[in-house]
């Protein structure tokens, strides 16, 4: 179900940001898988999927700071980073995939013909890793850039990496919509001045009770709906 608190006018959108994991993808085992492969190296418990996806959505450090329950040894969490990402890094596209629907809301949303609009990606994951997901999973194409966590001095909510993708993009706050599954990405749209889409679907819908959204929607196909450019 739709719900909007404020309608957004989409004539006016030129940029549409994208959050990745819990929103457009599906990463939450494979992330968990390598978390775990972690924590057993370091003759730690594994952790349930269901805990280590309440986890996800500040980048991979605060990931890993968490699973471990915030070590103050900074040389072993550094370790202990590095272990997880070269995991990950391998096993990415295990089983991770795009969010059934996805693909068509995309293609919604950007037009037949771009609409003159850009679409982006602004994620806390770190960059490389992040583009080639998105490349694997043959969604490359309907972005014309994609940022990671470690793109920027600072990571979402911080504005920076919005701030720079309308630059680039040529848009303004009032022009761009920020989409994400969690309180992080509104927290960014809010920070940025921008429209917000917060999706009930991905990691983390029980942080849009507490940072509400313009509109909120539970599936992907929703979401091509209220930014399809065919109702601007």
């Amino acid at each position: 179900m739709i719900r909007t608190s404020r309608a957004i006018p989409l004539k006016k959108i030129q940029l549409v940001i994208f959050d990745l994991d819990g929103t457009l993808i599906d990463s939450e085992r494979d992330l968990a898988a390598s978390v775990n492969a972690m924590l057993l190296n370091y003759g730690r418990k594994e952790l349930p999927l269901e805990v280590i996806g309440t986890y996800i959505g500040d980048g991979a450090p605060m990931l890993i700071r968490r699973a471990l329950g915030d070590p103050a040894d900074g040389e072993f969490m550094q370790e202990a980073l590095n272990y997880f990402l070269g995991h990950y890094r391998e096993h990415k596209l295990d089983n991770t995939r795009a969010y059934d629907g996805i693909k068509e809301a995309l293609q919604q949303i950007a037009g037949a013909d771009g609409a003159g609009r850009r679409l982006a990606v602004l994620t806390n994951k770190p960059v490389r890793v992040s583009r080639d997901i998105v490349s694997g999973l043959g969604l490359a194409d309907y972005f014309f850039q994609v940022y990671g966590g470690n793109s920027f001095e600072t990571k979402k909510p911080d504005p920076l990496g919005a701030n720079a993708l309308m630059r680039e993009a040529g848009a303004g706050p009032g022009e761009t919509v920020m989409v994400g599954d969690s309180q992080v990405d509104i927290l960014t749209a809010r920070n940025a001045g921008l429209w917000s889409v917060g999706v009930t679907y991905g990691f983390a819908p029980q942080t849009l009770e507490q940072v509400v959204p313009d509109v909120l929607v539970d599936t992907p196909a929703e979401l091509g709906q209220v930014l399809a450019t065919d109702g601007a």
